[in-house]
């Protein structure tokens, strides 16, 4: 199985031609902390391209939860990384997950999501659900190709975005990457107010 084959089974879940490279994966990541047990929650990881990464900042710390909706990728991803809680299913379905193993908030979201193949009502689902189960001091990572930053299903994302969370900041963009791509850090979700005690 390759990462080419499922897209060309699957373009609108998989998203993308080829996995993010190493040097995406480590300015996506940066933002997982290096000490205490945080919650990382990795949305689409695919072949593992974040996975890595984030299991080698925890360095057996905290817990690592990826969802991917690819039941392919999801079985791979489980044999390479058995240390890594892998969730086959959709990630607008986060919340039941999380509750199911005692988890009530978390503080870490990295995802590789194919945001631009969604329909905007699947975007709004996924990050609704998604900033729901986040702390408030709790810290989401996703990424876009540069080359598309300005078409609308990306314009839309960067709105939605900025809607959920206090402060959106684009990163620098990843030239190392194909193709070339840029991260936005997104701080403070702007919770629920059910979610707020």
């Amino acid at each position: 199985m390759s990462f080419f084959s499922e897209f060309v089974r699957a373009p609108l879940t998989v998203g993308a031609v080829a996995p993010s490279s190493p040097a995406l994966a480590r300015v996506a990541t940066a933002v997982v902390p290096s000490t205490g047990s945080p919650v990382v929650v990795e949305l689409g990881p695919g072949t593992g391209a974040f996975t890595g990464a984030v299991q080698q900042r925890l360095a057996g710390r905290g817990r690592h939860l990826a969802v991917e909706l690819n039941p392919r990728f999801a079985e791979r991803l489980a044999a390479v990384y058995p240390a890594v809680d892998v969730i086959n299913a959709d990630a607008s379905t986060l919340g039941p997950h999380l509750e199911q193993r005692g988890i009530e908030r978390i503080d870490v979201v990295v995802s590789g999501l194919p945001w631009a193949a969604f329909a905007e009502s699947h975007q709004h689902d996924v990050l609704s659900s998604v900033v729901a189960t986040m702390a408030p001091d709790a810290v989401f990572t996703t990424f876009a190709y540069v080359h598309a930053r300005w078409a609308p299903p990306a314009r839309r994302l960067r709105r939605a975005l900025e809607s959920r969370f206090d402060e959106v900041v684009v990163g620098r963009t990843v030239w190392a990457n194909v193709p070339p791509a840029l991260v936005y850090h997104c701080r403070r979700p702007n919770l629920p107010l059910t979610a707020v005690h």
